[in-house]
């Protein structure tokens, strides 16, 4: 008998599943919560089916949590992209309704009938570094909000003297340099004292986190950072989502993925194309901090971005042709790292996935996205240098 394949639609609180066969027939099918109790329930209903494979929608999205938990229970699992499943929901009869129960058939069958669907394997290095690269983001944005409240009280402690870009040790003095005697402000400058030692604390915090970024980086990327505007942070938030490089073909996939390939937007005997709002846009965002950090500088994507200026083309288009440039660099880099670690063929790909495919995403989208996988006009042939060298319960299951 062939592979069982059980269909997974994920849910913080729930999981509702589909087990079929080869031939797409419904052996069962059943809904569990995803507490101890309702995790340990559905394993053993699954256990009826001893060649089995799990299926789960968006494993590093809003799956990511339950195909972690089954990879670590020693389950066999991949990778379903969730465009994937909604093709074969469209499809399907019942007009495309979208329940748990449709959506976990269209899990299943789309991994029946997919090829070379992205296997899981666990990358406990890979997770933490995924881990890491949320937690300093989320400081980043705590770090925001606490200089904005900080400098709305420092603007009505001393009117006319606030700055735009104000460091710790500017806001200790400024709050050294007022005394005010009456009650409000008093409270505000305490207030202000209370978020200025919350904004030290956080940069603290971020200093400890890009530190271990740091080290991940070194052996998981050690030459991505050779790349003019892509420090640590960027570089630890492109291999936390890209995780295996091998399952993008080449770097026109890659860029559609990264939402730098231009969409074709031609009619008739216009030729032109327009900007890309698809794609992973995390990692579309690291791509844009490199291209603006490399027209600060003497670089060659200062000069490159320029050419394109004095082709006729506008500012954003110009930075868009950079930003495409700066994605095939990255491509390649992760290429020749990825060949470095693993000089001969094994299960494993770089990032610890088996099975590269061009199916799935590491951000739970499909590298497909986009409908035009054409280049920009003279991509760059070399890697781009700086100029300087819960319930308690579990649901029951039918079968």
């Amino acid at each position: 008998m062939g592979r069982i394949i059980i269909g997974v639609d994920p849910h913080k609180l729930s999981a509702t599943i589909e087990v079929v066969d080869h031939q797409e027939r419904k052996l069962g099918h059943g809904r569990f919560t995803t507490d101890k109790a309702g995790f340990a329930a559905m394993r053993k209903y699954a256990k009826t089916w001893p060649r089995r494979v799990w299926a789960v929608e968006g494993a590093n999205g809003v799956g990511r949590p339950l195909a972690q938990r089954l990879l670590e229970a020693g389950e066999d699992v991949v990778d379903v992209p969730a465009k994937l499943a909604a093709r074969a929901r469209l499809l399907d009869t019942g007009h495309g309704r979208k329940t748990d129960a449709h959506d976990a058939h269209s899990v299943a069958v789309a991994a029946v009938r997919a090829k070379d669907l992205r296997v899981l394997a666990v990358d406990p290095e890979l997770e933490v570094l995924r881990m890491l690269v949320e937690r300093r983001e989320a400081l980043t944005r705590r770090r925001v909000q606490t200089v904005d409240r900080l400098q709305a009280l420092l603007a009505e402690l001393l009117p006319g003297q606030a700055k735009k870009d104000i460091t710790t040790g500017q806001a200790k003095r400024m709050l050294a340099s007022v005394r005010p005697r009456d009650m409000a402000g008093k409270t505000r400058r305490r207030i202000a004292a209370e978020e200025l030692a919350e904004l030290i604390a956080v940069e603290v915090k971020m200093k400890k986190a890009t530190a271990e970024l740091k080290t991940i980086v070194a052996s998981r990327g050690p030459n991505l950072t050779d790349i003019h505007g892509v420090g640590p942070v960027v570089a630890a938030r492109v291999l936390a989502d890209v995780g295996d490089v091998a399952r993008f073909a080449d770097r026109n996939r890659f860029a559609s993925w990264t939402g730098t390939a231009p969409l074709d937007a031609s009619s008739g005997e216009q030729n032109r194309h327009r900007l890309s709002r698809a794609g992973n846009r995390r990692v579309n965002h690291m791509i844009h901090i490199a291209a603006v950090s490399q027209l600060r500088t003497a670089t060659d994507g200062q000069a490159y971005y320029r050419r394109k200026r004095a082709e006729g083309k506008k500012p954003l288009e110009a930075l868009r042709c950079l930003k495409r440039r700066i994605s095939d660099a990255i491509f390649r880099q992760l290429v020749t790292d990825a060949a470095a670690a693993r000089p001969e063929s094994v299960d494993a790909g770089p990032g610890g996935h088996r099975g590269a495919t061009q199916e799935s995403s590491a951000a739970g989208s499909h590298p497909h996205t986009g409908t035009s996988d054409q280049p920009l006009p003279g991509p760059a042939p070399t890697t781009l240098r700086p100029a300087a060298s819960t319930r308690k319960t579990h649901l029951k299951a039918t079968g």
